[in-house]
């Protein structure tokens, strides 16, 4: 798993909301080491375990002889269907200690992305391994789930195979709420090594997740509806199917009321969403919406250049007439992966600001890191009318043009700012910085400034032409108020 955790995180990405990672602080269970021993494949941000059924089924066994605590989950098409919509679920798989892929629909979204191709640990073909190797090894399992009568003829046709005593007890799936007390009881009584649970996704799950610290069985598998295969109930595709990837149409077949919304419209909400996700992992959803991006920004710069050129006129002459000096300003600052530029500014302060600007320090009105005052002593009468309207800022639309800033993106801070910004603050130059920003819209100077980080990084996060074109339409009502220009 990245980072040696097991735990997951969950965040959203166009088109659809999809976890994007295995990560946390957790120090990892030793069940997960050994079994990302031989790496993982990373799919949907998700470490997948990347092993053989032979060898994924002896360290599953050889754990719960161990008396490794281990929590094991599936994941196939219709799980990743299922977490882009349920938190629960998505709780309930950060407890897992290991993931396994199951079906050709992540070996499908995998080619898309141009990932490396996972594994098929599908717990149809894993669940007789791990019954020859707990056989073997004098380890017992119990069969949680099911109709009535199911898991008690599963356990009948594995134990005419691998031998009597290979289950230490089953209970169907359709127990009471209040009965539950008395199946964990019975679970750990049978002192079973390993408990599989088939209530289907994400019913399953969860129900492992609230009730895993109640359970002293070494190793928990949600394994869905396995049970239903092994006691003869539903027969399995020939095996030219299953190789061929379509035990899907197989098992659509056999149930086509039961399972046409999980197979018809869930394998194309599946295809869309790996086909979104091989645009992001390929990197081509970026790259169109950077090009976007810049075609955006070129074309708002230079249409605003022409239309106000007369306004540019007017004010170089008035903050010339003030004192003599000239109207533009320029000074160093930090855009985007840190590297500095020389960006424009209307002059709003007087000739001697920056050698008076060390005297005012200690009247800033904000927090160490950026300086301001509301009064400034050091702003020009013309200055403080072009900040209130925020006019100053009209020539950094020369810097968008150098491509050196964007329209909108966080704004760019000076090199002491930089330098003493927080670790968590270094996300906002992750992108270009702009003239106008999510903080920006909200109050600009009044907003703190932990708070302006959180708003910036949360911007480059969705960031898109949409969420652009929204702010910068924001934009013209926050500079007519005038709230926190000073």
């Amino acid at each position: 798993m990245v980072d040696n955790s097991n735990a997951l995180h969950f965040d959203a990405f166009a088109p659809v909301a999809l976890p994007v990672g295995i990560t946390g602080n957790n120090a990892p269970s030793d069940a997960t080491v050994r079994f990302y021993a031989n790496g993982s494949d990373r799919l949907f941000g998700l470490d997948l375990v990347r092993d053989t059924l032979k060898d994924a089924a002896r360290k599953i066994v050889d754990l719960s002889a161990r008396a490794r605590r281990t929590t094991i989950f599936f994941i196939n098409a219709h799980c990743v269907n299922t977490v882009i919509r349920d938190q629960q679920y998505q709780q309930a798989l950060q407890s897992a200690d290991m993931l396994l892929p199951d079906g050709s629909g992540l070996r499908l979204a995998a080619k898309m992305a141009k990932r490396s191709t996972p594994s098929n640990l599908n717990g149809t073909d894993l669940f007789p391994e791990i019954c020859a190797e707990a056989a073997k090894n004098g380890q017992t399992i119990y069969l949680l789930g099911g109709k009535p009568g199911v898991a008690a003829e599963a356990v009948e046709h594995m134990e005419a195979q691998y031998g009597e005593g290979l289950f230490a007890g089953e209970q169907h799936g359709y127990f009471d709420e209040s009965e539950t007390d008395n199946v964990i009881n019975a679970i750990n009584a049978s002192g079973a090594s390993i408990l599989m649970v088939g209530f289907g996704v994400p019913l399953q799950e969860k129900w492992v997740n609230a009730q895993r610290d109640r359970i002293t069985t070494s190793t928990v598998m949600a394994v869905g509806g396995l049970f239903d295969y092994y006691s003869g109930n539903i027969p399995r595709a020939p095996l030219f199917v299953r190789k061929a990837g379509c035990e899907w149409i197989w098992r659509l077949a056999q149930e086509p009321r039961r399972l046409a919304g999980r197979y018809i419209a869930g394998n194309a909400k599946f295809i869309m969403t790996a086909i979104g996700y091989a645009l992001i992992a390929r990197g081509i959803r970026q790259r169109y919406i950077d090009a976007s991006k810049r075609s955006l920004d070129l074309s708002i710069a230079l249409l605003v250049l022409l239309l106000l050129g007369p306004l540019v006129a007017a004010i170089c002459l008035l903050i010339t007439a003030e004192d003599r000096g000239s109207p533009f300003f320029m000074q160093t600052r930090i855009g985007e992966d840190g590297k500095p530029f020389r960006m424009w500014k209307f002059r709003s302060m007087f000739k001697d600001a920056e050698a008076r600007r060390a005297e005012l320090l200690n009247q800033s009105e904000r927090d160490a890191t950026c300086f301001k005052m509301k009064k400034d002593p050091r702003v020009t009468r013309v200055g403080s009318w072009i900040r209130r309207l925020s006019i100053d800022e009209l020539p950094q639309l020369w810097n968008v043009v150098k491509g050196d800033m964007s329209i909108v993106g966080p704004r760019p801070a000076l090199p002491s700012e930089v330098a003493a910004y927080p670790e968590e603050a270094r996300g906002r130059l992750a992108g270009k910085p702009g003239l106008t920003c999510i903080w920006q819209v909200s109050g600009r100077a009044d907003i703190p400034f932990d708070q302006q980080v959180a708003m910036d990084i949360d911007y480059l996060n969705r960031r898109s032409p949409l969420f652009d074109l929204s702010l910068m339409v924001k934009t013209v009502p926050a500079v007519i108020s005038g709230r926190g220009a000073y």
